[in-house]
């Protein structure tokens, strides 16, 4: 008899609670005065949830395809500007090819990408451009390489002092793009360390302290007031705690195909356009 996973279900409520009531307070409501009007969070919190939930049922499924053992989903609920600390799956078991590798590792990335891409060219057809100077002492927002080319091709080209006041659809799926390229990064055992390695073996490992180095440099750089962020720093430390070293697969000797060979490419090109230098910064 299967257990019930009440934890995952407990973990996935209160993750949507969490970013529903993001959701709300982003379009300026008090949700402890006016608690009814939190379903109105419910544009940003569903786009984000399907986002995330697809990253990572498409992580399992890979996974039980390829016999390897993995945990449900466990949402991260959070008191942030956004509502959560994101998903992850937990492997419980090794995975035993390098095709293996890549299917669970570039699984989630690439329905995580279309579905936020999707997102994106719905909620830019609903967001406003206004001129700069009335989005003064807000958040603003880096763009991707992708997410430059979508706002041109369905906004039109916004001269200099314009900004997009992103809709709540538009700005899950900015959320989705920027959590798509964080995953990519080919460092340890990201869903790109995977793919890496399973192209690299052992290589992947230099490879991995060169781009730990890379953040740092970007993070350093913010605070001497040129372009990065000063989360580099902190997604830098963490990567060098949760290691950098990649484990084995069983089967090293099985190759990889030309089909697997293909979706590391895909991902390589989807983490370039996705991945941005200064995601966040303040208008001045």
């Amino acid at each position: 008899m299967k257990k019930i996973p009440y934890l995952h279900m407990l973990l996935f409520v209160l993750t949507f609670l969490t970013t529903l009531t993001a959701g709300a307070i982003q379009k300026g409501i008090d949700v402890i005065k006016e608690p009814g009007r939190i379903i109105e969070g419910l544009p940003f919190a569903g786009t984000l949830m399907t986002i995330l939930l697809c990253h990572e049922l498409s992580h399992y499924i890979a996974s039980k395809k390829h016999h390897t053992q993995a945990t449900l989903p466990y949402f991260i609920p959070a008191p942030s500007f956004i509502g959560t600390f994101g998903a992850f799956i937990k492997m419980k078991s090794p995975i035993m090819t390098r095709r293996a590798l890549i299917d669970i590792g570039a699984s989630g990335p690439i329905v995580g990408f279309i579905i936020s891409v999707i997102a994106c060219m719905i909620g830019l057809s609903l967001s406003d451009v206004v001129p700069l100077s009335k989005a003064e002492g807000v958040l603003s927002l880096g763009d991707s390489i992708l997410f430059s080319f979508l706002a041109k091709a369905i906004l039109g080209v916004t001269p200099d002092h314009y900004d997009v006041l992103l809709h709540p659809v538009a700005f899950a799926g900015w959320i989705g793009l920027f959590v798509t390229s964080l995953n990519l990064i080919p460092i340890g055992q990201l869903d790109g360390g995977h793919v890496a390695f399973a192209i690299l073996g052992n290589r992947h490992r230099y490879l991995s302290m060169v781009l730990v180095g890379v953040l740092a440099v970007l993070g350093i750089s913010s605070l001497f007031g040129s372009s990065g962020w000063e989360g580099w720093l902190v997604w830098a430390a963490l990567m060098l705690i949760l290691g950098i070293k990649h484990p084995p697969v069983i089967y090293w000797e099985v190759p990889l195909d030309p089909r697997r060979m293909a979706i590391a490419a895909i991902t390589l090109v989807i983490f370039i356009i996705t991945f941005i230098p200064s995601p966040f910064k303040l208008v001045q």
